[in-house]
């Protein structure tokens, strides 16, 4: 069974739209469990019905016809309960709806099971047999686990707005639900990028010159035949000959009679040459794998590697030739910062990443730039939306293909009130944050590049809550040295002067890596990163501490901020370290003053160690994305589980009031540097909580300095005191934007969206 699953699975993915992959399914699975029906009925949500899409045994002129409503019949009753149905015989049930088109009524088993996608029905999975009987618990569990995986073709058909295709609706608007990354709509053009030579991420795409296109595969395909004979060379004295034999074979393959003609083929009937090679060795390789014979199945790893190195080749041409249009949306698997940086700011007007959630570095880049940005988008079949129009709406975390004329029309005034809105808050740039009431709230930034600091100083910033050292370590090839390091931090200590600025120490592990240090771990995040790799390498963190005391001579505005503190211990540690380093600096005779020293709260064992840690430092911050990402057990990267991460999860607000309370007693003052502060909604509640300091990105600080200046602290905490005696977030999140509303601050919530999202 697991064989013929496998099978039908290889060819599903391989059909060419959505009808086929359905026909493919029907027939397989009739085959398979040797029914005399199969069929596969869609449900339309905005209709509210299902429609017969796809048979095998029941009348092929009902396909299209034959329809439903939501509770009709015993195909409506599976939707309904979200649960199989298993009935000996159909037409003696109650809910049993005869449908004359399809000519079921010589049939009377029936086995119904529902297509679930994310908790929504998208259609029902139908076996009959004319045998009164009840089909077993084996062939039960084979449909379901058939179902399942019909449910992510369906939902890519969605996406691409060819699930309910008509000769008169030939697309369809198609809504993608994600995770919100950065706030902002965006509408343009879609532009697809792939990590490279990777086949799989290759994007469906036209070309628009044959002869080129010929050319530039021609090109390739020689180049991945020299390199063989090259290696062949190399290796002849060092191989055996039926070895040798392997490289005569790999070559034929490339033969412009073999695997070079089947691409030039796909390349004239349209493809663009990427496109072409992946389709045939697809193909190659699916063909491989269903043999029985393990040494030949064991060949299509061969041809995959072929297929790499000409794409490679493919790749190296046409990075040169990509045209990105004045409106790009850059859409891809994995958003990364190369990626960002490879398009022109002027020409970048939206983000959608299929992998990462909101909180991942590509959305806090994305926010840094204050470019709309959806993420987790993990249904999105992206490689078929390259020249798409698209719709990002990074309020929500929708993304809409193929808009309608009416969607187009509201998301264009909702961009151009945003627009205005944006526009008038620079007036407010040079004015301290002082709610009507005058408590005073300090706004500071988080930055990591150059380029963050004139927007943040444009913007007002009072002093800089984070600067991620890691970033000068992420751009290099090796470590920076001591006069490298004190030359970038010297840079911007001095672009903030005289306001402080907050140098965390290096913060590697998790999500962030260098290519010179790797760390390999299976649960990277609760591994060897923060501080518990610096203090294992004191000789990286000396260097660090010490270039970080000598930049800021003559500026005395440097404040050091440990990452990942877990335990009175670790503190002690690194402060030892950092009396050190003080000492050697000034035995250079260079007059530093020994700058204040804080800690990151964003780990639970940190929350309940508050007092004694404030014990030891100046001043504490907290980490608010790891915070919520260890509270709740949920990988802040991961696009399945970004709905569980919330930060207005009544655990995540608990533990933030607890941290202020109990660093208050020890006179300590506490900032928040990650990014709910950066959220005006949760601003709100941060200053009501009693958070001395709030550090974002550039892009959010007018936003939250307009809310804030436009509630009282006192109202402000009464909407906290109601907040904390709820319990359920998505309950926590829609009271407090309903009572901030009637505060009049609808214009920062994004809730203009919402007419078509709902």
């Amino acid at each position: 069974m697991l064989n013929t699953l496998r099978t039908i699975v290889q060819e599903v993915s391989a059909a060419s739209d959505l009808r086929a992959a359905l026909q493919i399914i029907v027939q397989r699975v009739r085959d398979s469990m040797h029914t005399d029906v199969c069929s596969v009925y869609l449900f339309d949500l905005e209709q509210s019905e299902y429609t017969l899409s796809a048979t095998e045994g029941l009348n092929p002129s009902a396909v299209g016809v034959a329809k439903m409503t939501q509770s009709e019949g015993l195909v409506g009753q599976v939707g309904l309960r979200e649960e199989p149905i298993n009935i000996e015989d159909a037409a003696t049930h109650p809910k049993f709806h005869y449908i004359k088109e399809t000519g079921e009524e010589r049939y009377h088993s029936f086995l119904g099971v529902p297509i679930i996608h994310h908790r929504q029905i998208l259609g029902v999975m139908v076996v009959q047999q004319k045998e009164r009987r009840r089909f077993d618990e084996h062939e039960e569990a084979f449909l379901v686990t058939m179902s399942a995986q019909l449910a992510g073709v369906i939902a890519h058909a969605e996406a691409t707005g060819s699930l309910h295709v008509t000769p008169n609706n030939p697309r369809k608007t198609a809504r993608f639900q994600g995770t919100a990354g950065a706030t902002g709509v965006a509408i343009g053009e879609a532009v697809v990028v792939v990590p490279p030579a990777d086949l799989g991420a290759v994007p469906d795409r036209q070309h628009d010159d044959l002869d080129a296109e010929l050319a530039l595969l021609g090109k390739a395909l020689e180049a991945v035949r020299s390199e063989m004979k090259e290696t062949a060379d190399k290796l002849s004295d060092l191989l055996p000959v039926e070895e040798q034999a392997l490289f005569d074979v790999y070559l034929r393959m490339l033969d412009d009679n073999a695997l070079g003609l089947e691409i030039r083929n796909q390349v004239r009937a349209g493809s663009w040459a990427p496109g072409a090679l992946r389709t045939v060795i697809d193909e190659h390789v699916r063909n491989f794998e269903k043999m029985e014979d393990a040494y030949l199945r064991e060949r299509a790893a061969d041809v995959k590697d072929l297929g790499r190195r000409v794409l490679s080749y493919l790749q190296k041409e046409n990075k040169n030739n990509i045209c990105y249009p004045d409106n790009t949306i850059l859409v891809s698997e994995e958003l990364t910062p190369v990626m960002l940086a490879d398009v022109p700011r002027e020409q970048l007007t939206g983000l959608v990443s299929v992998q990462g959630s909101g909180n991942s570095h590509a959305a806090i880049l994305a926010r840094a730039m204050g470019i709309p940005t959806v993420m987790g988008a993990v249904d999105l079949p992206f490689l078929k939306l390259s020249g798409h129009q698209l719709i990002v709406d990074g309020n929500l975390g929708l993304v809409y293909s193929t808009p309608s004329a009416e969607l187009l029309e509201h998301y264009q005034v909702v961009v151009e009130e945003e627009q205005e809105f944006t526009e008038g808050l620079e007036t407010i740039s040079g004015l301290p944050c002082l709610t009507p009431d005058d408590y005073r709230i300090p706004l500071w930034v988080n930055t990591g590049l150059m380029t963050d600091t004139v927007r943040s100083l444009d913007r007002g910033a009072e002093g800089v809550g984070l600067y991620r050292t890691e970033v000068p370590f992420l751009l290099r090839e090796r470590f920076p040295s001591e006069l490298e390091q004190e030359k970038i931090y010297r840079h911007q200590l001095e672009a903030f002067a005289p306001r402080p600025v907050t140098m965390r120490t290096l913060d590697i592990g998790g999500d962030k890596s260098l290519s010179y240090f790797p760390i390999e771990e299976d649960n990277p995040f609760l591994g060897w990163r923060g501080i518990r790799v610096t203090l294992d390498h004191p000789e990286i963190f000396l260097v660090q501490v010490r270039a970080m005391l000598k930049a800021s001579v003559g500026l005395d505005n440097l404040r050091i901020m440990l990452p990942m503190i877990t335990s009175v211990f670790e503190v002690e540690e690194a402060m030892h370290l950092i009396h050190r380093a003080h000492t050697e600096v000034l035995s250079e005779g260079l007059p530093v003053v020994m700058p204040p020293v804080g800690v990151m709260i964003e780990v639970p064992a940190a929350v309940y160690q508050v007092r004694e840690l404030a014990k030891l430092v100046d001043f504490l911050s907290i980490g608010s994305n790891d915070l919520t990402q260890y509270l709740l057990a949920v990988d802040r990267n991961n696009p399945r589980v970004a709905d569980l991460y919330n930060s207005y999860h009544p655990a995540v607000l608990q533990a933030l009031q607890k941290v202020v309370e109990d660093a208050h007693k020890e006179g300590k003052t506490v900032s928040i540097c990650g990014e709910i502060a950066g959220d005006p909604v949760a601003a709100v509640l941060l200053v009501a909580m009693g958070v001395d300091m709030l550090s974002m990105s550039a892009a959010n600080l007018l936003k939250v300095k307009w809310a804030l200046r436009r509630i009282t602290i006192q109202k402000a905490r009464e909407i906290l005191a109601e907040i904390l005696t709820m319990d359920n977030a998505q309950v926590i999140r829609s009271s407090l934007e309903l009572a901030l509303c009637r505060e009049g601050l609808g214009k920062v919530l994004g809730i203009k969206s919402r007419r078509f999202a709902d």
